[in-house]
This record gives structure tokens, sequence and C-alpha cells, in this order.
């Protein structure tokens, strides 16, 4: 079997590109003396440890004598740290120094012209916001900890993250971008939340990809005035979830309105499509000067069964281009299937607590995770190596599986070798 390479979005150049900006990052302790242990080979050891998908460093911790050599050629890490060692040093270390990697990631993408697959109407690219759970204890803590105290006196002490990824309504890979912490960094008593972390996420993204035009797709939550406000000074569009019972006005004027444009499409399939639409609309009585265009659509699919969904947008909205924004704004899931459940049951344990530590380390082992997730899909969408193996492991816990298996009793000299290891001995069993 011949299958071709691309070099530039391989795993061999992916991790080695991880790896020298890792380099870059300063040990955020001040160590006296010399210390056997590089900062980068911590930072890489977590790497590794959601790269070959070890459900607890405690596991990884147990392997890594037996890895020593592979981990050195697969993922240029000289001396691996023990796990209790590694959650130390990373525990100080602030998230926002691993914020260039993601964008060093994005660039080898966009440069590969794998970017180019997402783009979605008039050059513009759909992204995906959404928060999730990262953390949560009744009893373990620390000052960047939110905390909902329960009527019983209990509490309950959390972290979450907004997740960011660019998607595409016919396309089952997505582009994660970095994600933004909700956690109280000043040790406020006031909990941060989902709204602050997207206006910063939203200040970020606007500094690292200036020139990246993008369609911001949120949930119900999101389809309110300040977050609109916020959008639109930032000449960004956006299709938000908006649902009648939160925007009563809204869909008055959709009933009402001489203005409000009907459109049905019967697919090939027996699925009938039928949308409703008004521009230029007041968002709601409080805010007369927040115009939106409103779009209400239900499917009927071939048995009878009825499903409805709406969105907002500052996108004109015509009989040519109304499909197409419904696909868009149903793609606003895949950051739930596609990210957060495949995080969550395809191996990478998002919801094991891999370490929670006194400052960063629960936010920083989350950020590891996701770029080990961010290689994944970008050898699934350019590595024609990486495809061959994962149809031949049939699923991808199987395929984590064989690698660590491999990776543990045989020692390779790259990634490309490993793959091409697996299909030959397929192809020849």
């Amino acid at each position: 079997m011949t299958v071709v390479t691309r070099r530039s979005l391989c795993a061999d150049t992916l991790i080695s590109a991880i790896y020298h900006c890792f380099r870059k990052i300063p040990d955020p302790r001040k160590l006296s003396g010399a210390v056997s242990i590089s900062f980068v080979d911590i930072l890489m050891s977590g790497l590794a440890v959601f790269g070959l998908k070890f459900p607890s460093l405690l596991k990884y911790d147990q392997n890594r004598r037996t890895l020593d050599r592979n981990l050195l050629s697969l993922y240029h890490i000289a001396q691996p740290p023990s796990d209790s060692y590694m959650r130390e040093r990373l525990d100080e270390l602030d998230s926002r120094f691993i914020r260039p990697v993601f964008k060093k990631m994005f660039a080898k993408l966009q440069r590969g012209k794998c970017l180019e697959a997402f783009a979605f109407l008039n050059g513009y690219y759909l992204l995906s916001l959404d928060g999730t759970g990262e953390f949560s204890s009744g009893t373990v803590c620390c000052p960047q900890c939110c905390k909902k105290e329960h009527k019983d006196g209990s509490v309950t002490y959390y972290h979450q993250m907004l997740g960011a990824c660019i998607v595409h309504p016919d396309r089952s890979n997505v582009i994660p971008l970095c994600p933004e912490p909700i956690q109280n960094t000043d040790g406020a008593a006031k909990n941060d939340c989902e709204r602050n972390a997207s206006k910063r996420f939203i200040e970020h993204f606007k500094r690292e990809h200036p020139h990246l035009k993008v369609i911001i797709l949120g949930d119900g939550i999101a389809s309110n005035a300040p977050y609109i406000r916020l959008l639109q000074k930032q000449n960004m569009k956006f299709l938000l979830g908006a649902k009648p019972g939160d925007h009563e006005a809204l869909f008055a004027a959709l009933d009402a309105s001489e203005e409000t444009h009907y459109h049905e499409i019967l697919d090939e399939r027996g699925f009938l499509h039928q949308f409703r639409f008004l521009n230029d609309v007041p968002l709601n009585k409080s805010n007369p000067d927040v115009r939106v265009n409103v779009l209400e659509y239900m499917q009927t699919d071939p048995k009878g069964k009825e499903t409805v969904f709406s969105w907002v947008t500052n996108i004109h909205i015509t009989q040519t281009n109304v499909f197409a924004l419904m696909k868009g704004g149903r793609a606003r899931w895949k950051i739930e299937n596609e990210t957060f459940n495949t995080l969550k049951n395809l191996g990478y344990n998002f919801e094991h607590n891999y370490g929670h530590g006194q400052q960063f380390l629960s936010t920083i082992l989350c950020h590891l995770m996701l770029l080990a997730f961010f290689v994944d899909q970008i050898q699934g969408m350019a590595c024609n190596l990486f495809q061959a193996v994962k149809k031949q492991a049939g699923s991808f816990q199987g395929l984590w599986e064989e690698l660590r298996t491999l990776f543990k009793f045989m020692e390779w000299l790259s990634w490309e070798q490993l793959y091409l290891f697996i299909i030959a001995r397929v192809n020849t069993s």
C-alpha cells in the first residue's frame, strides 16, 4: 500500500513545531542552581500524556521508564519527569504562555491550505463558541476557583473554559483555537462567567487573527444586547440562537410584519424546509437601537416529525442565502459533538481530574489536552498515514490502544515509521 505523506502537516512536523514553541516559554519557578529536568521536557511530557491518551498521570508515571527512548525520538523529551514533579512544575505556569502555540498550529494549517476547505459564505468562516466544565469538586479548591453556594450550606468549586472551534456543516473535523479560562484569576468574590470570557476571547482573537473573517456562532444565551453590541463594535458577523420565549417582542414582530418573508424547499430525500425571516428589527423593547435580522426554520422529515430552530444575525437574509444560514446556525452543535463529546468519550478523558494544583495546573493540563486534540484534528484532515491507521483501527479508542502498545514495547525513530508499520502489518496479516 502506497501512502502519500504531507510532511508539513504530519505528526513529526507538528510535534516538532510545538516543541520549538515550548522552548521559548520561561520556567515560572526561580530555581536555585541547575535543574536535571528542563521545563520544555515538563511541557512536552504533558503533551505526550494526552497525545498517547493515558487515562491518568499515574498511568503515565508507571510506564514512563519503558517509554524513555520513544519519548525522546517522538516527543523530544530528554528526561521525562514523574507525575508529581510534572504537576508541581506546571502549576505555576500561566496559561497565556500557551496561546502562541495554538496560533502556530493554526498558521501551519493555513499555510497547508487546509483552512480553505472550511470557507463557508462569502469568504467567512464559522467560529463556534461554547462553555464547558473543566473541573468540579466539593472540597478541592484554589484561589482561581469559581464557587457555587447551595441552600444546604455546601459549596461546589469549579473551573470552566470557553471553547472555540472553526466548524463547517459538511466536515467532521474542527479547528480548535486557544480556549479562554473561566476562573477567578484575581481571587474576586464575584464569579467569572461565560460572557466575560467571550469578551476576552474576542479581544485575543482580533489581535491574533486580524484578517480572518468569521461568523460567530452561539446558543440562546448569547443573543443578548451587550454581547451583540460587543460583536458589532468589533465589526464581526454573528449567527446566534434565539428562543421565542426569550424574545417575545422579536417574534411578535416576525408574526405581525408585512415585510416577513416566507420560503420553503422540498429536498430529494423528502425533507420539507420552511423558512420565515425578517430583516432590520429591534432585538427587544429595552434595546431598540440593537437591530438584527431574525430567521425561523422548521424541518419536517418524511415521517412528519417537525423540528424548529431560530436565530438572529447581522447578515442580511435573502431567499438565496437562507438555506446556507440555516446550515451554518445548526453547525454550532459541532463544538458540542465533534469537540467536547470527543474529548469526553473518545479517549482524551476530559472529565478526569488529572490534577488541580494551587494555581494554574488544571487549566494548563486542559490546554495541553486541546493541543493534542489539535494535532489529531490536523492529521485527520491532512495526513493520509494517520487516516489510514485510523481506518484500520476502526475506532479512535482502538487506535489509541494500539499506539500505546506499540509505543511501549518497540522503539521508533518517527511517527511516520510507526504508522507505516501498522499499515504494513495489517496488509501482510
